[in-house]
């Protein structure tokens, strides 16, 4: 009998470290590249195929998240020919206990990024860890590198004849206040003459209620872009991801979520943040696919 406990014990152990091992210093190094193709009830046929890679959460200078990955992120976002690139928030990686403090500085995450190219263009927000360390600095480092930063504001291009409208929103962790954030939104579209299909990039997936409110006033809404959740960052058989930086829980933890008509895509980002481990969240660059349904 004690022999049999014994195995077990050694059993468990050996269980834990591997987990460990996994969880710590294998699957945050990993980079994977995964294509969704989205079918949105609000999209033109013209622009059916059109490709967006959606890049969030580098989080530089926390674990592996090293100038040679951002590279190595670049390289491979550009290897899949997307027609625009979205950079959804949270470049930068605080200290522990020391928000003003960078694990690495924020021009150099810029230069290890500046090579990123879309046959449409390059388009950013920025996330809360951004916003809490100093919003202006990496606001001004990506546009020194020629990303337009958008925030409470409308960019669009033209693509075979139809226009593509981006609303890129400010974190909604800077104010905290969804009411004043939602007469922004407001203000924003009231501002805006132009028409066409219509994505709003946003860090934080928890805008949605608040978007599907304010914006279904507009039928060319198709697509939420957002990040922020890491997918829970460890993610478990039966029991998915126990924690989700969202009030909603794992109800906007990852993917492709229709809600009251309304459709968001959240990407499981790159880097880590509090733990620096990822168990069934690998690091991920997403790649969409999107058609009219």
């Amino acid at each position: 009998m004690q022999k049999k406990f014994l195995l077990a014990g050694i059993a468990v152990l050996i269980t834990a470290i591997c987990l460990f091992v996994w969880g710590f210093l294998i699957e945050p190094n990993r980079l994977s590249v995964k294509t969704y193709e989205i079918r949105l009830k609000k999209w033109s046929d013209k622009l059916n195929g059109f490709k967006i890679a959606a890049v969030s959460d580098l989080h530089a200078g926390s674990n592996f998240i090293t100038e040679e990955k951002l590279r190595q992120i670049v390289a491979e976002t550009n290897a899949q020919n997307p027609d625009i690139i979205v950079l959804l928030g949270d470049y930068v990686s605080p200290v522990f206990n020391n928000q003003q403090k960078l694990k690495m500085p924020m021009q150099t995450i810029a230069e290890n990024l500046r090579d990123f190219q879309a046959k449409y263009g390059v388009y950013a927000i920025l996330g809360n860890t951004d916003e809490t360390y100093d919003k202006t600095e990496v606001r001004s480092e990506l546009e020194k590198i020629g990303f337009k930063v958008l925030k409470d504001e409308i960019a669009s291009v033209e693509i075979n004849g139809e226009r593509l409208r981006l609303l890129g929103m400010r974190d909604a962790m800077e104010t905290g206040d969804w009411n004043s954030i939602s007469a922004g939104l407001k203000k924003v579209l009231a501002e805006d003459e132009q028409k066409g299909n219509l994505i709003v990039l946003v860090h934080n997936p928890d805008y949605l209620p608040v978007i599907t409110g304010d914006l279904l006033i507009s039928n060319d809404l198709s697509l939420i872009l957002a990040g922020h959740t890491h997918g829970g960052q460890c993610r478990f058989p039966l029991i998915g991801a126990p924690v989700v930086p969202s009030e909603y829980g794992q109800k906007y933890a990852a993917g492709h979520i229709r809600e009251q008509e309304t459709d968001m895509f959240v990407t499981t980002g790159i880097g880590t943040s509090k733990i620096p481990a990822r168990f069934g969240v690998p690091p991920e660059i997403s790649i969409l696919k999107i058609y009219a349904e």
